[in-house]
């Protein structure tokens, strides 16, 4: 049996699809990751071959101001499942690194977060692989899915209300269909040998602009409203993102055998899903 927090959020949802009954989902309510008291009693009485945690506090601007809250669900809740849970996979993030690559980063290069969001979730990964019999830390990025917020729905729902919107052009990564991410993980779990601890980079083929991903998202729903580029200095936000975050999956190819789509196709299955539950 699985365990998998976060349960209510866009990665576990689509994992709660895929694995059905194998698998029992919590979400705040039900557990508390943060809370070392709550997490050690729970596992007392519950046993798992794996934890899933898709918990975690991804409001990126918010957490600059609020680096405490960022740090219960990104650092202290993955520790404590790490702690006793034992055996996990920890869902992380591009942001660990700075942007200043021009290169996609392999799982050795060197992080270096510039967000709080980033320094968390990198203290996060630490924690899991020190604590943990056995570890699977998946970095990922600009993850969306049909469940909850996200940028594709934001740029729905604008591109219907708008003629034209301004997107900047100038932070590239890969957008990744949180379906995706989900099956890739279930493909892995059968594979983690006893005691390993090790990081790998998911996210779907390819690369794109934030502009070039929402130029796309239009095109694929029918919608004619224009999308202009801008640069990230006409769009200030409060925390400082990443201006190049493509990651490198030779890794996980190559040890799990994956086949991964492109970003494209993967919006093209997200979208017409969105379209059909709305017929």
């Amino acid at each position: 049996m699985l365990l998998v927090t976060g349960a209510n959020g866009q990665l576990g949802s689509e994992l709660k699809l895929l694995l059905g009954e194998e698998a029992v989902y919590v979400g705040h309510g039900e557990l508390d990751i943060a809370d070392e008291e709550a997490v050690k009693a729970f596992f007392a009485v519950h046993r798992f071959d794996f934890v899933i945690n898709c918990a975690a506090y991804t409001a990126v601007d918010k957490a600059e101001d609020d680096a405490e809250a960022a740090e219960k669900v990104n650092t202290l809740g993955p520790l404590y499942l790490a702690r006793y849970g034992r055996r996990i996979v920890q869902i992380s993030t591009d942001y660990v690194f700075d942007g200043a690559s021009c290169r996609p980063y392999k799982e050795e290069d060197a992080p270096n977060p510039v967000s709080v969001y980033g320094r968390t979730k990198l203290a996060g990964e630490n924690a899991v692989l020190r604590e943990a019999e056995s570890a699977v830390v998946i970095r990922t990025a600009w993850l969306y899915s049909s469940f909850g917020a996200n940028f594709v729905k934001t740029m729905l729902r604008l591109g219907a209300e708008r003629e034209s919107l301004n997107v900047v052009f100038d932070q590239a990564g890969t957008p990744t269909y949180a379906a995706d991410l989900a099956a890739a993980i279930v493909a892995m779990l059968p594979q983690i040998r006893p005691g390993m601890k090790e990081v790998y980079h998911f996210s779907n083929e390819g690369v794109a602009s934030w502009y070039d991903f929402a130029v796309d998202i239009m095109e694929k729903s029918n919608l004619a409203c224009t999308v202009l580029p801008i640069e990230s200095t006409d769009y200030p936000t409060r925390a400082v993102r990443p201006a190049y975050s493509v990651l490198n999956k030779g890794k996980i190819k190559r040890d799990f055998g994956l086949s991964i789509p492109h970003w494209r196709d993967g919006l093209r299955r997200c979208v017409r899903k969105m379209q059909d539950e709305q017929a």
